[in-house]
This record gives structure tokens, C-alpha cells and sequence, in this order.
């Protein structure tokens, strides 16, 4: 298996539209736009992501879970 490289995390800098709402702007490399989506969608992906560990122990609940059921 090939080794992953290590993937830097977005920055966002924050800004606001004509209406009033927060926005964020993330910037590729060379500094241009990328993509500019609003708080609450941003917020909303970054509360639904999961890290390692959560996944992680999911797949653990499952594999006990199942295997409980097997047993019955």
C-alpha cells in the first residue's frame, strides 16, 4: 500500500456579502479563489465530518454488534 501524503488543511478567511451574511473564501495555492460558500453550509459540513477515531470505533460498535446478533 502506498503512503499517503499527509494533506494540509484548508485555510478559510472570512468575509461578508451584500445581504449581510458570513461567508468563507478558501484560496488555492497560488492564492486564487477556490471556493466561497456560506457559514452555515461550512459549519454544517465541518459538524457532520467525522474524524479517524469516531470511524474508527464505529466500525468497531458494528463488527460487536453483529456478531452479538450471530450469537443468539
Amino acid at each position: 500500500m502506498a503512503a499517503k501524503k499527509a494533506r494540509k488543511k484548508a485555510r478559510r478567511t472570512t468575509h461578508r456579502s451584500s445581504a449581510g451574511k458570513k461567508l468563507y473564501a478558501v484560496r488555492d495555492a497560488k492564492g486564487r479563489f477556490k471556493d466561497i460558500q456560506t457559514y452555515e453550509r461550512a459549519h454544517r459540513a465541518d459538524l457532520a465530518a467525522r474524524t479517524k477515531g469516531e470511524k474508527a470505533a464505529a466500525k468497531k460498535r458494528a463488527a460487536k454488534k453483529r456478531a452479538a446478533k450471530k450469537k443468539r
